[in-house]
């Protein structure tokens, strides 16, 4: 019976269990509890009402569509910023590169209402007044990191012949970045992509610091309701932009699986 016991808790299988405890509880269970609140209604009847009110309030709508817009740029403006500095941070040598990847890192330690209410004081002090420009400078502050990172462990495990192999061919350097390391780097960028635009599009407390709540977020939107106790009608905001996400990550994994053919180039 013991030689059984301890089989069954050293072996592989044993390790899965608690994993699979942990989904089941805090991804599985909320994810099931949201689609069950947002197809009924507050006596627990199950109602389409709850997304029909959606889609006929054009406020909502204008927030969803505002939402990604502003998603949409913070994404565009950490890859114009980003890309670089991961690109020079790779052609760094191993122990300056590492130190400069510490210093990006950093202030992720600290929490995210610390920094950009810390963003606040800056503005406050530069006598530069709060809205649509600083919540943009905010969303980029905060997720650049997440596009670096991504972008410079990809371009640091690049292959360098490759380069090599263009330069001796011939090509001026403007085509082997656009030829050989943007394709190899494709994967990273997609990877950034992925964790700034999904957290940017949901957030709602950087929009209500950086903004004097003065403009809102579909997150905004979705924390509001649930603070009202409009569980049923936040549970449908929730899913719309669960659908809307998953529906964006299978693009992008297409996109990188089709970057991925032929070794990443063109």
């Amino acid at each position: 019976m013991n030689r059984k016991l301890s089989v069954l808790l050293f072996s592989r299988k044993a390790w899965v269990f608690p994993y699979v405890a942990f989904a089941a509880l805090f991804i599985v269970l909320p994810l099931l509890l949201i689609v069950g609140f947002a197809f009924t209604d507050e006596t627990g009847a199950f109602t389409f009402e709850n997304f029909s009110n959606f889609f006929a309030q054009s406020e909502a709508i204008h927030i969803f569509v505002y939402s990604i817009g502003i998603a949409i740029v913070t994404t565009v403006f950490c890859i114009l910023l980003g890309y670089p500095a991961a690109w020079i941070l790779s052609q760094s040598d191993m122990n300056r590169s590492q130190t400069l990847v510490m210093l990006f890192i950093l202030p992720m330690w600290v929490n995210i209402l610390v920094r950009t209410l810390a963003t606040v004081a800056l503005f406050d002090f530069l006598r530069i007044p709060l809205g649509e420009g600083a919540l943009i400078f905010g969303m980029v502050y905060n997720f650049i990191p997440f596009m670096i990172y991504p972008i410079y462990n990809t371009l640091q495990k690049m292959d360098k012949g490759y380069i090599e192999a263009a330069q001796d061919l011939g090509a001026a350097p403007w085509q082997v970045f656009l030829k050989v390391v943007l394709p190899l780097s494709l994967p990273g960028i997609v990877s950034g992509i992925m964790m700034v635009f999904m957290p940017t599009i949901s957030t709602f407390a950087i929009a209500e610091i950086l903004t004097l709540n003065n403009i809102k977020l579909f997150g905004t939107t979705i924390q509001e309701n649930i603070n009202n106790s409009m569980w049923n009608y936040g549970a449908a905001l929730s899913l719309i932009m669960l659908l809307f996400i998953g529906i964006t990550s299978i693009f992008n994994s297409d996109d990188k699986e089709h970057s991925n053919e032929g070794g990443g180039l063109w």
